[in-house]
């Protein structure tokens, strides 16, 4: 296992009395979140603010409080319930994956990393959140804030840059603290040091708990200049006009004829192939009379 530098070493004692007093407050952060809690949180925080995610768990997990529960629901019932959360197959494989559960693991969500990653919709990130915030396990949880966190911190770096699974998940599990339950704190404060503080743009250096042995800060604050991500824009997508056709099958009672999808999006060419985008992912149906529905629905 690759140690951390000497010089960061000692970050889980600057990060985590900072993060037992100023995290947020997140339901699926309470002591009470059962593992299935979890790895839903994980579902929908895919891309997704946690202002929008957080009213919509709660009502999921009142709604369907064990996989088996949800395993049970109508898809229709799910990509309703699922709302305006967006890149709603995630709604689609995370029913799939409480089937999964329910029937091959006893209605309780696995705990080892090898045998979530063989659940449907669920990646290595999602593996390893589950298995240590689920199960407070020590795993390297790697997402975009912590990427960020360790360039900088660690590596002196103005930000990570594009992905590199092996190497980001050895960075991280080089800064972990031994002890299983420790490391889960831990693996918990650099996510929310990422996304509170270090953030991307205007970073709140002043005052962060790792100022002292960041090496970007010791440094003098270089500018990054590697590869820049591109920027996703929403507006006038494929990701918006399919979200436009779900709205009007979600906001119906049953069946829609194709006038009341046509209506949603005025680029015929473009919406036609949001259509049948939908159709093949199993989130709209095409019934014998020719009206469209949400999966299941007669």
């Amino acid at each position: 296992m690759p140690s951390a530098p000497p010089e960061v070493s000692e970050l889980p004692e600057l990060l985590l009395p900072w993060f037992d007093e100023h995290a947020r407050d997140l339901p699926w952060r309470r002591h009470d979140t059962t593992p299935w809690g979890v790895l839903v949180s994980e579902f929908m925080l895919q891309q997704t603010p946690v202002s929008r995610v957080e009213p919509i768990w709660l009502e999921w997990l009142a709604r369907w409080p064990r996989p088996s529960a949800l395993a049970a629901a109508p898809k229709a019932d799910v990509l309703r319930a699922w709302g305006k959360l967006g890149y709603p197959r995630r709604a689609m494989r995370l029913h799939a994956a409480a089937s999964t559960i329910a029937t091959g693991h006893g209605d309780v969500v696995p705990a080892e990393v090898d045998e979530l990653l063989a659940l449907p919709g669920v990646g290595a990130y999602t593996a390893r959140a589950v298995a240590a915030f689920g199960y407070r396990r020590r795993a390297p949880v790697v997402d975009t804030n912590v990427r960020r966190v360790i360039a900088r911190v660690v590596h002196g770096a103005g930000d990570a840059g594009p992905p590199r699974t092996t190497a980001d998940l050895a960075d991280a599990s080089a800064l972990l603290p031994v002890d299983e339950s420790t490391a889960a704190r831990f693996s918990a404060a650099l996510m929310e040091l990422g996304a509170v503080r270090c953030t991307a743009r205007r970073p709140a250096c002043a005052g962060c708990p790792a100022v002292s042995v960041c090496a970007w800060q010791l440094g003098g604050r270089p500018e990054y200049t590697g590869p820049s991500r591109p920027v996703q824009r929403f507006a006038g997508t494929d990701r918006q006009v399919r979200g436009r056709l779900l709205d009007v099958l979600r906001g119906a009672q049953g069946p829609v004829p194709r006038a009341a999808l046509d209506a949603a999006w005025s680029d015929s060419a473009q919406r036609d192939r949001c259509l049948f985008s939908l159709l093949a992912d199993g989130l709209v149906e095409q019934r014998g009379d020719g009206r469209f529905a949400l999966p299941g629905e007669l």
